[in-house]
C-alpha cells in the first residue's frame, strides 16, 4: 500500500498556490534574492535554482504537499520519482536506512559533483519524492547557488530540496534561467545563476540493491565510476525501482527528433534538399539547401553535452517540424550521456 502522502500526490491535479503570481528571476549572487528563496521553500512554495547539470524545480523534500505540487506544476507522474538535493554526505545520511561502504566512497569521490546515488531510504521520509518506493535518490550539486540555497534553506531546518529539472514534463531541460521562465510564466521565483555548466542531468548510480547499476549515463564517465567502485557496473533490469530520467520518451522538443548517421544524413540532403521544416544538428558540414535552421555540435563530448539542450530548444522554432540530428559515435563512452539525452529525445511518444 502506497503511504499517505504518495497516495495524496497521485491525487494532486491543481496548480500550485502561487500559480497567479508572475514569474521572477533574480540573481542568485544577491542575498536578498536568496533569502527571499528560502523563505519560500520553508513556506512550502516552489523554487527555481541552477545546478551544474540542468536548473532544477525545487521544493521542501520534508513536506510532502511541497513536493506534491512540483508534480502537479511539472505534469509529472507521481509514480515517476525526484532527487533529493543536499549540502554534503551528512545530511545524504539523515534520508538513507543505511550508507553502504561503495556509498561513501563514491561521495569521497565525486560530491559535490553530477552523482546521484540510490539507497535504501530511512522509514517515514521522503515518500512521495520517492514514488513511495523503498529507495530514494540523493545528490549534493556542485554550484555555488544551489550550495548557497540548501546551506541557507538547511539553516532554517530543511536538510534537503527535492528537485526534478525545471521544465514541463518529458520536454526539453533548462539550461538557463531564461529556459526555466519559458516553461513556467507564472508561480516562481528563479534564482539566475547563469549557465550550467554540465548541460545534462547527472549519472545515477542505484546502491539499493546487491550489486551497483548504472541507472543513467551523465558527464561523469562510467569508466571514472567503476574505479572508484572498484568493479564493473551492473545493468538494470524491469524488476529494479524507478529512477528519474528513466522513461522512454523523455528530454522532447515540439518538433520530432530523427537520429541519423553522419553519412546517410549527408546523402540525404544531396539527393533532396532540406525543406524549411526541417533544422539539422551535425558534426560536419551539410548540403543545406533551403534549410534556415541548422547548428554544428561540437567535436568535443563535454562541450556538446553542455549545449545540447539549448541547442534542441533553439532549433525548435516555429516552423519546424522536424530535427535531424547526427548520432555520436557508438564505440565511444565519453559519449553516453548525450547519446542517451538524443535517444530518448527520439523515442515515440506516447
Amino acid at each position: 500500500m502506497a503511504e499517505p502522502g504518495v497516495a495524496a500526490a497521485s491525487r494532486s491535479g491543481a496548480a500550485p498556490p502561487e500559480a497567479g503570481e508572475p514569474t521572477e528571476v533574480l540573481d542568485a549572487a544577491d542575498t536578498g534574492a536568496l533569502q527571499r528563496a528560502v523563505q519560500r521553500l520553508a513556506e512550502g512554495r516552489l523554487v527555481a535554482f541552477p545546478t551544474e547539470t540542468v536548473y532544477g524545480l525545487g521544493a521542501r523534500a520534508d513536506d510532502d504537499a511541497a513536493v506534491a505540487s512540483i508534480f502537479s506544476a511539472k505534469g509529472r507522474p507521481a509514480g515517476h520519482p525526484l532527487i533529493v538535493h543536499v549540502t554534503d554526505e551528512a545530511a545524504a545520511r539523515r534520508w538513507a536506512a543505511h550508507w553502504p561502504a561503495e556509498a561513501q566512497r563514491l561521495a569521497a569521490a565525486f560530491w559535490p559533483g553530477p552523482l546521484t546515488l540510490i539507497l535504501p531510504r530511512a522509514p517515514g521520509r521522503g515518500a512521495v519524492a520517492a514514488a513511495g518506493q523503498a529507495s530514494i535518490g540523493l545528490r549534493c550539486p556542485d554550484h555555488p547557488a544551489a550550495q548557497a540555497l540548501l546551506r541557507a534553506a538547511a539553516a532554517r531546518g530543511i536538510d534537503g530540496v527535492a528537485a526534478p529539472s525545471a521544465n514541463r514534463f518529458g520536454r526539453v531541460s533548462p539550461t538557463c534561467a531564461a529556459h526555466v521562465r519559458d516553461e513556467f510564466a507564472h508561480g516562481l521565483l528563479v534564482l539566475d545563476g547563469g549557465d550550467c555548466a554540465a548541460g545534462i542531468e547527472s549519472a545515477i548510480v542505484d546502491l539499493s540493491g546487491d550489486l551497483p547499476l548504472a541507472r543513467r549515463p551523465g558527464t561523469l564517465t562510467r569508466s571514472r565510476i567503476e574505479a572508484v567502485l572498484g568493479r564493473p557496473l551492473g545493468v538494470p533490469d524491469a524488476a529494479v525501482p524507478r529512477a528519474s530520467g528513466d522513461l522512454e520518451s523523455h528530454y522532447a522538443p515540439s518538433a520530432r527528433v530523427e537520429l541519423w548517421t553522419g553519412d546517410a544524413l549527408a546523402d540525404a540532403l544531396r539527393r533532396e534538399p532540406a525543406p524549411p521544416t526541417l533544422a539539422l544538428y551535425s558534426r560536419r558540414s551539410l548540403p543545406l539547401g533551403q534549410a534556415v535552421h541548422h547548428r554544428l555540435m561540437p567535436d568535443d563530448p563535454a562541450a556538446a553535452a553542455h549545449e545540447l539542450f539549448a541547442a534542441l530548444r533553439s532549433l525548435d522554432a516555429p516552423g519546424v517540424q522536424c530535427i535531424r540530428v547526427e548520432a555520436p559515435v557508438a564505440d565511444d563512452p565519453a559519449w553516453d550521456g548525450v547519446r542517451d539525452r538524443l535517444r530518448r529525445a527520439a523515442a515515440p511518444r506516447g
